[in-house]
Formats: C-alpha cells, structure tokens, sequence
C-alpha cells in the first residue's frame, strides 16, 4: 500500500442547487490482495480490496456491510447517472435531506437480498 497526500488538499464542489465542497486529501494505491478499511467517528467500517481484476468496493451489501454501520442504496442524477451510495446507521434524515437538496432518485436499497433477488434473473447468463 501507498499513500501520496495532497498538500494542501483540492478543494472542487459538487452536487446541484446547493453545491457541496469535497477537499481531495491524497491517493491511494493498493496491490491485488491488499485491502484497507476507511473508518468514521461512530465507528461504521468500509472495507476496499484490490484484487488482480479491479476492486471489491465494499463489504458484502447484505452481510458485513451492515454489520459494520453502512447501508447501500442506489442512486440516480438527473443527469442519469447513477451513484452507489453508503448511509451510515443513524443518518437516513441527513440522507433524506441531501437527495432531496440534490434531487436524487432514490433506485434501490442494496442490502435486501430478496429485494436484489426480484430485480435479477439469476439464471440467465450474464
């Protein structure tokens, strides 16, 4: 693992209506098999693992995802593009809040396998 900091940090916004300030703070770059784990105040865990093929970018969505203070749900701009997007336990009015602010359309919460198991034929070939 290697981690380049940005000093000081870019600082770009984002988001429609009412623009948000992201300060890009560094890069991080991982060897196949290396994993690192993004933690917050409260406690809830994003696990990142780089494998040969790309990223696992998170937890299993209906198992350790969870279990670690993170729910992923689904989103889409109005632009059309879509965001995967992770809701820390305890923040779904603050997340409410901003796809309201950003006019985001809530597409599918990620962490109900029998939601996801709907939406997919699993026996088709992809």
């Amino acid at each position: 693992m290697k981690f380049v900091p940005i000093i000081p940090p870019r600082v770009y916004s984002a988001g429609i209506n009412q623009k948000v300030m992201i300060k890009d703070t560094g890069r991080l770059s991982l060897l196949p098999d290396e994993q690192v784990t993004v933690k917050t105040e409260a406690g809830a865990e994003l696990d990142v693992t780089r494998k040969s093929w790309g990223f696992y970018a998170t937890p299993s969505l209906n198992g350790r995802l969870p279990e670690f203070g993170l729910r992923a749900v689904l989103v889409r701009n109005k632009q059309g593009r879509y965001f995967l997007l992770l809701i820390e336990d305890g923040k779904h009015d603050e997340f409410l809040q901003y796809i309201e602010e950003q006019q985001l359309d809530q597409i599918l919460w990620l962490d109900d396998g029998d939601a996801l198991d709907g939406h997919f034929n699993l026996d088709e070939d992809v």
